[in-house]
C-alpha cells in the first residue's frame, strides 16, 4: 500500500518525501493529471519551447535515428571541426 496524504483546503495535496525520491520532481515544474480506471495519475511532464518542438517529431527523430545508425556503419563522415569539413570538401 501507498503513502496517504490528506486533501486539503482547495484540494491541495502534498507529494511525500519518499515519492518525491523515487521520482524526480522540482518546485516550479508542471505535472499532469489524469484518470485512469477511476484512479488519479499525475506524471512529470517536460515543456519544450514552441520554437524547438520541430527537434521532437517523429520524423526528425526518425532521421536522427538513422543519420546515428549511418554513422556507426561507417557510412557517414564526422568532421572534428568545420575547418577539417571545408579542407574535405575543397571549400
Amino acid at each position: 500500500m501507498g503513502t496517504t496524504v490528506k486533501v486539503r483546503e482547495k484540494y491541495q495535496v502534498t507529494i511525500p518525501e519518499d515519492v518525491r525520491a523515487k521520482v524526480p520532481l522540482h518546485v516550479g515544474e508542471r505535472v499532469e493529471i489524469v484518470v485512469q480506471e477511476g484512479k488519479i495519475v499525475i506524471r512529470p511532464i517536460i515543456e519544450i519551447p514552441r520554437d524547438q518542438a520541430w527537434f521532437w517529431t517523429k520524423e526528425w527523430q526518425e532521421q536522427i535515428t538513422r543519420s546515428a545508425k549511418d554513422v556507426e556503419k561507417g557510412k557517414a563522415k564526422v568532421f572534428k571541426s568545420v575547418k577539417e569539413a571545408r579542407k574535405h570538401f575543397g571549400d
